[in-house]
């Protein structure tokens, strides 16, 4: 029984990692299995306190001390339900959310303990209910006359798809990869995210009714006749136009970006048509960035068996954007980083050789909040390289639809949601749009967060 004390005598214990020598040669997730007693015994270490800090952190507020009890006491598939009620997919948010930074980063528990371990929990909960036949329950079981169009299959779409038939509403969902999920497919890697949990969730989306038109570009003419056959669309396309950085050099042989290589080597890994892994086979690989992508990018390289693997960013390793976790395991698999590094100029006579680079020194913050790096004079020097993967993150780059249907975009090429009359909604009263193409590259709890309330706004809109 509970005593609200086990947190001092049960220390925070993760699931095992495969063993390194494993690792590097397997892209299959690194966790090993957990197991229902240390699931229990986990969730006992949370405190259930009454202003729940991890709730608000969480940018879905799942109700994480009420699952934690509910897994404490073995009831997996009510606390499956209640991870449904906010999450439309806490199996993949339990996989790749960074829970340092959100709910597990406010835990109580870190002011002396360390935090439950509340991403490996949500995760078990939602793989062992599927794993036993549990499916999400629809809210209403009869559907609207009315019919929604959604352009993106990523983490927006899908929630928005997701939160839509289970209140009725008919739905069809346009992308133009093979596959559904977007960068949850194609662009991250599956030591992080086996593709199979996400393949089982298209299944579970086209059991409650959800319509998949795949492999399919949407342009004005499509979208037009999409549009007079809809009652309401959603966008959820997402950024994917690389960032380049102001590097001289960059159009030599043998630097590409980071997103073509992840897609490149999920497509060959799948198995699809014609597929070509962008291969680092005995090659020496130089992968500049600190975010999630970058840490995508050198531990597939890693796994492909390159010579060599290092990561340059400008900051130091406190600064770095992407997840503490991610950047732990790249160094654990043999990654070297080069902190306060600078790239200045990719060298080679039109094929890279060398990556000329200098040592950096943070000063005062910029207007991001975030110290600027200041190049240190007489610091330069060259690193032998084979190929270079730029990784700088993603930028807007919006459809020609978009400006033809009267949607207005900022500056940045971000949708603008100036509508006062229903949340996610565009200047063009019919269409809404969430996820990172209004907000810029984020996290995908984030587009998961807009899908579902788009969903709900949509309904309002709709008049259901």
């Amino acid at each position: 029984m509970s005593t609200n004390f086990e947190f001092i005598d049960i220390k925070r214990i993760e699931p095992e990692t495969k063993p390194i020598s494993a690792r590097k040669v397997d892209f299959g997730e690194i966790y090993e299995t957990q197991n229902i007693d240390s699931v229990k015994e986990q969730s006992s270490r949370c405190l259930d306190c009454g202003n729940p800090y991890c709730e608000w952190k969480c940018p879905l507020h799942n109700y994480i001390p009420d699952w934690l009890k509910l897994a404490q006491e073995g009831s997996i598939q009510e606390a499956a339900d209640l991870c449904h009620e906010t999450n439309s997919f806490p199996e993949i948010c339990g996989r790749i959310c960074p829970q340092e930074k959100l709910c597990e980063g406010a835990c109580t528990l870190n002011t002396g303990y360390e935090a439950v371990t509340i991403g490996q929990i949500e995760k078990y909960i939602t793989d062992k209910a599927l794993a036993d036949g549990w499916k999400p329950k629809k809210y209403v079981e009869n559907f609207s006359t009315k019919t929604v169009s959604i352009i993106g299959a990523g983490p927006a779409g899908l929630a928005c798809a997701e939160n839509l038939i289970r209140r009725g509403v008919k739905c069809t969902v346009y992308d133009k990869y093979p596959e559904i999920g977007g960068l949850l497919t194609y662009g991250i890697p599956e030591f992080k995210l086996e593709k199979n949990i996400v393949l089982k969730r298209r299944e579970i989306l086209e059991e409650l009714g959800v319509k998949f038109v795949l492999n399919y570009e949407v342009d004005e003419k499509k979208m037009n006749e999409i549009e007079k056959n809809s009652d309401a669309v959603f966008l959820g396309l997402g950024t994917y136009e690389s960032i380049k950085g102001d590097i001289e050099g960059q159009d030599k042989e043998g630097v590409v970006e980071a997103l073509p290589y992840l897609i490149r080597n999920t497509e060959y890994l799948m198995s699809e048509d014609d597929a070509e892994s962008i291969n680092f086979k005995d090659k020496k690989v130089v992968v500049l960035g600190g975010g999630d992508t970058a840490m995508d990018c050198v531990r597939t390289a890693v796994r492909q068996q390159a010579k060599s693997v290092h990561c340059v960013y400008r900051r130091d390793k406190k600064n770095m954007p992407g997840s503490v976790k991610e950047i732990n395991h790249a160094m654990e698999e043999g990654v070297n980083f080069l902190f306060n590094s600078q790239p200045l100029e990719i060298k080679g006579n039109g094929k890279v050789k060398q990556l000329k680079i200098g040592e950096t020194k943070l000063g005062k913050a910029d207007t991001s909040g975030r110290r600027k790096p200041i190049l240190v004079e007489g610091s330069e020097k060259l690193l032998e390289i084979d190929k270079l993967v730029i990784a700088f993150g993603y930028q807007a780059d919006p459809q020609s639809f978009i400006a033809e249907n009267n949607i207005k975009v900022s500056g940045r090429g971000l949708i603008s949601l100036d509508n006062k009359n229903f949340k996610y909604q565009t200047s063009n009263p019919k269409f809404f749009a969430g996820g990172d193409m209004i907000i810029g590259s984020s996290l995908a709890v984030h587009a998961i967060a807009h899908g579902r309330d788009a969903a709900k706004e949509i309904i309002k809109f709709l008049q259901i």
